[in-house]
């Protein structure tokens, strides 16, 4: 018997306070998966395009959260509310 393939996503703790925020609000394991995905995409995107659709995709459905996770990636630091109000407009 062949044994399941796991994705190894969903052993990764969220590393941004954004996704954190948003994993606590979520019960299903796909969406789970989706977020953290997305998330560690931001900070090394993997090679081949199937990747590449599935973090589009993900974007498009959430493109408040993409922006955040990257702007908090790139300040090294949780955004403030204010940071967070400006990058939705």
């Amino acid at each position: 018997m062949i044994a399941p393939q796991i994705d190894p996503i969903y052993f990764t703790a969220p590393q941004t306070a954004a996704a954190q925020r948003v994993l606590e609000r979520l019960s299903d394991h796909a969406s789970q998966a989706d977020l953290l995905f997305l998330e560690r995409w931001e900070r090394q995107p993997l090679p081949g395009s199937a990747a590449a659709l599935r973090v589009g995709q993900i974007r498009r459905a959430h493109p408040e959260l993409a922006a955040e996770i990257r702007a908090e990636l790139a300040r090294g630091r949780p955004l403030t509310p204010a940071e967070r109000e400006a990058l939705a407009r």
